[in-house]
């Protein structure tokens, strides 16, 4: 438009009724020192607007309908002296923050730049906006990896400053391990542990020895001991068939420096069993109780008191606690109105426990531990949900509810409202487990599936002022 004037220094576009501002609109006018484009209509301004306009000076868009400009639109106005921008009205959101840090670095004069919104801001300053740092991020779980199989449980564990996960693939009756290559930056196949229908995979660390129960639904339940002579996982124990019939799931956990484990069994005639390491071996230590089909057990400090919460298929969830002086755990109450829970989790949020509750059937529930007993914080629809898990990555606090009949919800911990909001939609076929993993300053969750694909999501920072 103006390039056969390329020795104009002054541009007076005023009281037009220009709407736009499109890439290179000044291209050719490489000596233009003053643009006044006063009293339009301009809304837009593309980001290459000024491009090549290296020697200007004073640009004026006073008086328009600019509510936004994109990020690095001075960039190329290597002169500039002065600029205009009264009379436009600014939304100062995350859009405006770059113009916000830029407005503080540069040695151009520049008029105020007045806010229209947010209503807290409205005819205050850009400059005197506080909100940016935390506003302007959010986060998200994008697909990092998809690995070609089936499982229902997921474990985690770190040896020797690298990070390792053991997956429970029933139906190719493997526990894969798999290793993070720090080069590939992704999970890879490390060892296999063979079996019979493999419904758990749990690692245990004691002293420099990693350990791994693997359950069975037939041919018994096995620990398997990491060999370093043979870099791999060899048998070291059976655990005794008599006891555990249908296990469901493996809890891990420690009391005064003992480590012990549990293996809830959901059979009728089952029962859930507590085994402790005494330094050669595991050996079953407490059987809890007999023909209630426990599916789940999640060891909880309530307190500061050991405890234990079961939750079964024909039954309201137990609370069972440590005695130390017989070191057993006794029955000691439980979570009333919340029968067929198939799985009970604990988890912290500003010092503050929580346990949400599982159910296929129903809602699944978030509760909070008040001092005497835990109480309801919120009621989530889960029709077909095996499992609820909770997470946290630094501050974000987030729960996984799992459907095997329509997409999985990812909700998020809403600090001000004291609730979880739905977050996010994944689709996993059949998951049964979501478990959290962190490595090379990256988070990862994995995601289970019994029918399809296992999948690796990644969470991610998200600046919405770019």
């Amino acid at each position: 438009m103006f390039s056969h004037l390329p020795s104009l220094q002054l541009l007076l576009l005023n009281s037009n009724s220009f709407t736009v501002i499109r890439d290179d609109a000044f291209a050719g006018l490489f000596h233009l020192e003053y643009l006044f484009i006063e009293g339009n209509k301009i809304e837009t301004i593309s980001r290459n607007a000024f491009r090549g306009l290296r020697d200007l000076t004073h640009l004026s868009l006073a008086n328009n309908h600019i509510k936004a400009l994109p990020r690095d639109v001075f960039s190329d106005l290597d002169s500039l002296i002065e600029l205009d921008l009264r009379g436009n009205k600014f939304e100062c959101d995350c859009k405006a923050k770059w113009l916000y840090l830029w407005l503080k670095m540069t040695n151009s004069t520049v008029s105020d730049v007045l806010c229209i919104s947010p209503p807290e801001y409205q005819e205050k300053k850009l400059n005197d906006v506080t909100s940016f740092d935390y506003e302007c991020t959010t986060t998200d779980f994008v697909v990092h990896q998809t690995l070609p199989y089936q499982s229902v449980s997921v474990d985690t564990f770190n040896s020797k400053n690298d990070v390792y996960v053991a997956i429970a693939q029933p139906s190719m009756e493997n526990c894969m391990v798999l290793e993070w290559d720090h080069i590939e930056m992704n999970f890879r196949s490390y060892d296999n542990i063979t079996g019979q229908s493999i419904v758990g995979c749990k690692a245990i660390l004691i002293d420099d020895q990693v350990f791994v129960v693997v359950a069975q639904l037939f041919g018994g339940s096995h620990i398997y001991k990491y060999d370093e002579s043979w870099t791999k996982f060899v048998k070291f124990q059976d655990i005794e068939v008599s006891r555990i019939s249908k296990p469901n799931d493996i809890e891990l956990f420690q009391i005064d420096d003992e480590t012990f484990f549990i293996i809830a069994d959901s059979s009728k005639a089952g029962l859930s069993t507590v085994y402790k390491w005494n330094s050669k071996g595991f050996y079953s230590y407490q059987s809890l109780h007999e023909w209630f089909r426990d599916t789940d057990a999640e060891f909880v400090d309530i307190d500061g008191k050991s405890h234990l919460i079961l939750s079964s298929r024909s039954q309201v969830p137990i609370i069972l606690q440590w005695n130390k002086s017989s070191k057993k755990f006794v029955p000691h109450g439980d979570i009333p109105n919340m029968e067929d829970v198939l799985a009970v989790k604990s988890f912290r949020m500003q010092n503050t426990l929580y346990l949400s509750l599982t159910r296929f059937i129903g809602d699944s529930r978030v509760m909070r531990w008040n001092n005497k007993q835990f109480v309801e914080v919120q009621a989530l629809p889960s029709r077909g949900a095996m499992t609820l898990q909770p997470f946290s990555f630094k501050d974000n606090h987030y729960l996984a509810l799992g459907s095997d009949y329509t997409f999985s919800q990812i909700y998020q911990w809403d600090k001000e409202k004291q609730l979880f909001k739905k977050f996010k939609e994944i689709y996993v076929q059949a998951p049964r487990s979501f478990t959290a993993v962190s490595t090379d300053r990256r988070d990862f969750f994995f995601a289970s599936s019994f029918k399809g694909k296992t999948k690796i999501f990644e969470h991610i920072i998200v600046d919405l002022s770019l």
